[in-house]
């Protein structure tokens, strides 16, 4: 393709692929050049849309996912059913964001393994479970295993409902996790492939933390002062040049960024090949009558059906997770002062180990995200009648790491035992588990446990990783990793004094 008065590849190295996509065509300047996305830039750099009610938004998401459709893979978030006819030209599989949390755990991590196309659809959902559902897959998403970190276009539609830059009407939780997971997907997503496409109606409220991440920028008709004026700052405008906003027309937006321009320019979007389910209104002639014959059919008596219907009662509001927990836990926690004696200390670390024992027991729960482990041991407590109130999530952290590692004191000399339990709480969480492991081979002068093992103590099944974390620890100055002459790693724990035998060439993977 002959490069344009837009195209500024010829200023990149020769050696990397340019993979270039269509979006439409420059206008102005009495020319009508094609404009060109780079998308391995645009990969890098992110994106964000904006534009009212109105203006072209999913028009534009639209031709982007369908030119870019052939050469990475793509998650949609969809909160409107907007985008699920992409499965019938481009093979995208809809994903029905009405299961629970852990299934779509579960889902988007075989999305991300095997590297499928989907679109989350969040439609009928009440706002507080979308928030929810969306930050659960991408927050699964973006905890992949370091070798499924392959590229995928991440695009969120109506970003604001999931990064609010103020609380709203939804539940301060859902808004957390929500605001949370979007802040990893723009500041922290690219280094695991996860490339961040969002658009909003408008800037004012989307939170600016996720909206300051994006380094290309297209922004469509604009109304309110506010909006007009953060546009044009991100876009290097002028303010007397953001008035331009309330004049573009629909499907027009002005672009800037690494992928498509270093300076601003307008540009219309193409056509597309799918379209959405929903449309704007469109004026239809009223049906025809006499005024008696309508007057009839209002006030005739009401059928079976209908009575029914009337009857119904009112759709209550769906009560917060959080504080349904929370409601269920008093009441247990009463219950039991009347029902059954307190237990001791001991008594209640015994029983809340047993739980989070039974919880590990699964084998597809020990690598879940903490959150839904979390939620799932909550459960787990009041079917077991636990008295007393279960221990607060950074308690729980704590000893799903030790369950995780599967360490236990023995027979080790108590004061050492204690040392090494000092030494890991000093330690970042991810690391604690495995600490407590090698420390515990040291100790007892086993070999090195294999990678498989300390891959489950760190929560992935990836050995991969797990060598990755041991590399870290090494430059973190927590271990030393070294081989024998027969190339079997030995670990020294620098703070205890001690190391382990060499690792048995049986047990490498």
């Amino acid at each position: 393709m002959p490069a344009g008065p837009f195209d500024f590849h010829h200023t990149r190295p020769s050696a990397r692929m340019t993979v270039s996509i269509d979006m439409g065509e420059v206008r102005g300047a009495g020319s009508a050049a094609s404009c060109q996305f780079d998308l391995e830039e645009l990969l890098a750099t992110r994106l964000l849309v904006q534009g009212n009610s109105g203006s072209g938004k999913s028009h534009l998401l639209r031709r982007l996912l369908e030119q870019s459709a052939p050469w990475v893979q793509q998650v949609v978030i969809d909160p409107e059913g907007d985008f699920v006819t992409l499965s019938e030209r481009f093979g995208h599989v809809v994903v029905d964001a009405a299961g629970s949390e852990r299934d779509l755990a579960v889902i988007a991590t075989r999305v991300r393994a095997h590297r499928v196309s989907v679109v989350l659809n969040l439609e009928g959902l009440e706002p507080d479970r979308q928030m929810k559902a969306a930050a659960v897959f991408l927050n699964t998403l973006f905890e992949a295993e370091r070798d499924q970190w392959y590229p995928v276009l991440v695009v969120v539609d109506e970003a604001q409902l999931f990064a609010p830059a103020a609380s709203g009407d939804t539940g301060e939780e859902a808004r957390r996790v929500a605001l949370g997971a979007m802040t990893n997907l723009m500041c922290r997503g690219r280094k695991r492939g996860l490339a961040g496409v969002i658009a909003t109606q408008r800037l004012a409220k989307l939170a600016k933390n996720v909206a300051a991440e994006a380094s290309n920028f297209l922004m469509g008709r604009t109304f309110l002062d506010i909006d007009m004026a953060r546009a044009a700052d991100l876009l290097g405008m002028e303010k007397r040049q953001a008035e331009a906003f309330r004049n573009l027309e629909r499907g027009h937006f002005v672009a800037l960024g690494p992928a498509v321009s270093r300076r601003p320019m307008t540009v219309r979007i193409g056509a597309v090949e799918t379209a959405g389910r929903g449309g704007g209104p469109r004026l239809t002639p009223l049906p025809q009558g006499r005024p008696e014959d309508l007057q009839d059919l209002l006030f005739q008596p009401a059928s079976q059906d209908e009575r029914v219907a009337a009857e119904r009662p009112p759709v209550q509001h769906a009560i917060p997770a959080s504080e349904v927990l929370e409601r269920l836990t008093r009441q247990a926690a009463k219950r039991e002062e009347v029902e059954s004696e307190p237990l001791d200390r001991e008594a209640q670390d015994k029983a809340v180990d047993a739980v989070i024992a039974e919880l590990l027991g699964d084998g597809e729960a020990a690598f879940q995200p903490m959150a839904a482990l979390y939620q799932d041991f909550l459960v787990r407590c009041r079917i077991a009648r636990l008295p007393g109130r279960p221990p607060e999530l950074p308690e729980f952290r704590q000893r799903v790491a030790l369950a995780r590692a599967g360490v236990e004191a023995s027979d080790i000399d108590p004061a050492v035992w204690s040392a090494a339990e000092t030494v890991a709480a000093s330690l970042p969480e991810e690391m604690r588990g495995v600490y407590l492991l090698l420390a515990k081979a040291a100790l007892e002068g086993r070999p090195c446990p294999p990678d498989s093992e300390i891959a489950r103590a760190y929560g992935t099944r990836s050995p991969g990783r797990a060598r990755w974390l041991l590399t870290h620890m090494e430059e973190q100055g927590v271990l030393v990793c070294a081989n024998d002459l027969r190339g079997n790693r030995i670990v020294t724990l620098t703070d205890l004094d001690c190391r382990t035998a060499p690792q048995s060439s049986r047990a490498v993977g």
